[in-house]
């Protein structure tokens, strides 16, 4: 079991773009990160510890959690979900309520993803309504008490969030399950955290990323889009790998192209023999995108790892399980975060030499990829632009 100073955190994150989204705002006011791709026990011992699950669709999140949780010494601990509340929201805090207090925020106002009534919103909408779930398997939860399947829960509503510290303390001190609490704003979620470390230091936060900017606010930072200057191996190549089918992928990917970035697309069926030296070739030449024309199949991780041939590259990865992929492929074991380069878009190191932007599909504006691309290769873009 690790042990840790007071302000230390351990964050439980579903997915590799959340846990380096988490980390990177959480950096500011704890102090260094390190985001570990295997399970305990943690043998580092950084101010922020971010552990990646891997649990969204893992069949068995309870266990990957209680696991987990039972390494976190005297660390805070916030339990990373997706803001939409895709997948095992249930499971994941089931084992965080075992014995400890769970308050449940999973707003992200700076995306439009707010919480009125116990009821889940994007841009205003309520979420059942939107086409965020559209390739989930069942269809999106109308509240959140929805979402924990049956779990015990009360609701914190908005006017009691607003009330002061005082009367939101005693609410969630009083709250019998999970205390899933309504928020529009930042500010919202800093008078949760506030109030949910008053009511029992040893609170259990649960929410996006959101929550885990408030908990970096609350401890006194400020979180920034400033990373550090990105360094890569010398001529290492450049390549963008986009594994995401969020609706304004397509314009991020042609914007790149309009900037001579390379375009290739994988089909599932193509051989590994011939795609990997068609995208080794196409390294060799500048930055390429890779994109698919089909469902990702395991074979093209293979392919990844056989265009860069042991070489030490500067990544782009779009999606958490793409990152999740890609970087096991390459034997990467642990991430160290440097910065954002915007929101959700966190540039990291690797021991072996690489570095690696990371980015939530459903993040970003139209030069998003652009910009994340430019980070790790400006003078190749300056030439262009």
């Amino acid at each position: 079991m690790i042990r840790a100073q007071a302000d230390a955190v351990l964050v439980l994150a579903d997915d590799l773009t959340g846990a380096a989204e988490t980390a990177a705002v959480l950096m500011p006011a704890a102090g260094a990160a390190l985001i570990a791709l295997s399970g305990p026990p943690y043998d580092s011992a950084p101010p922020v510890l971010v552990a990646d699950l891997g649990s969204r669709y893992h069949s068995d999140t309870n266990s990957l959690v209680r696991a987990a949780l039972a390494h976190a010494g005297d660390r805070r601990v916030l339990v990373k979900i997706d803001s939409l509340l895709r997948g095992n929201v249930a499971a994941a805090i089931a084992a965080a309520c075992l014995d400890a207090l769970v308050v449940l925020a999973p707003a992200l106002p700076s995306a439009g993803r707010t919480v009125v009534g116990g009821v889940p919103y994007v841009e205003g909408v309520p979420l059942r309504e939107t086409r965020t779930w559209h390739i989930e398997p069942r269809p999106a939860p109308a509240t959140v008490a929805e979402a924990l399947d049956g779990h015990p829960s009360t609701l914190i509503p908005l006017d009691t969030v607003r009330a002061g510290h005082p009367a939101l303390t005693r609410a969630l001190s009083g709250a019998e399950g999970v205390a899933i609490c309504d928020a529009e704003t930042d500010g919202d979620l800093d008078a949760i955290v506030a109030a949910a470390l008053a009511a029992d230091p040893r609170t259990r936060l649960a929410g996006a990323g959101g929550l885990a900017a408030a908990l970096a606010r609350t401890l006194g930072g400020t979180v920034t889009d400033v990373p550090r200057p990105a360094k890569p191996a010398g001529d290492a190549p450049l390549l963008v790998i986009v594994g995401t089918v969020h609706p304004g992928v397509s314009d991020q990917v042609e914007l790149l192209l309009q900037h001579g970035v390379q375009q290739i697309t994988l089909s599932a069926d193509e051989p590994q023999d011939i795609a990997a030296p068609r995208l080794r070739r196409a390294l060799e030449a500048g930055p390429a995108v890779l994109t698919t024309s089909g469902p990702l199949t395991g074979a093209w991780e293979e392919i990844v790892t056989g265009a860069l041939a042991g070489r030490p590259a500067n990544l782009v990865l779009t999606g958490g399980g793409t990152a999740r992929r890609v970087l096991d492929a390459l034997g990467v074991r642990e991430l160290t975060p440097v910065g954002q380069v915007h929101h959700g878009a966190v540039h990291s190191h690797t021991p072996q030499g690489h570095a690696v932007v990371t980015r939530p599909g459903s993040f970003g504006g139209r030069d998003s990829l652009l910009r994340m691309a430019a980070h790790l290769a400006p003078h190749h873009f300056e030439r262009l632009t």
